[in-house]
């Protein structure tokens, strides 16, 4: 199974379905299906979703893609991503990764 680590802050927010998409830049390439999530920091929480679509394009785009343009301008989605991916730029690729909870 495909598998990604996630930041325990935001690791939360997958469990309860409010996030719901991922942007990596330079990690293993995703594919629609199941994907488990671990946490970083703790091993003994993980989660798996179903991936619903994959899409590469520039970083710049992504904020808009995923519906959080106002939440995320240039500069703000930049110093973010930088937290994980120091040396991403505006114009790097990203695969953006968008997910669901599977039904109960």
């Amino acid at each position: 199974m495909q598998t990604l680590d996630v930041v325990g802050r935001l690791f939360p927010q997958i469990l309860s379905g409010e996030k719901n998409s991922t942007i990596r830049w330079r990690e293993r390439h995703i594919v629609p299906g199941p994907l488990k999530f671990l946490c970083d920091g703790n091993e003994d929480e993980a989660v798996t979703v179903i991936v619903t679509r994959c899409t590469d394009m520039p970083l710049s785009q992504a904020a808009a893609f995923v519906g959080k343009q106002d939440e995320w301008p240039d500069e703000v989605m930049l110093e973010g991503m930088r937290e994980h991916y120091p040396r991403i730029e505006l114009s790097s690729t990203v695969q953006v990764v968008e997910f669901e909870l599977p039904p109960c």
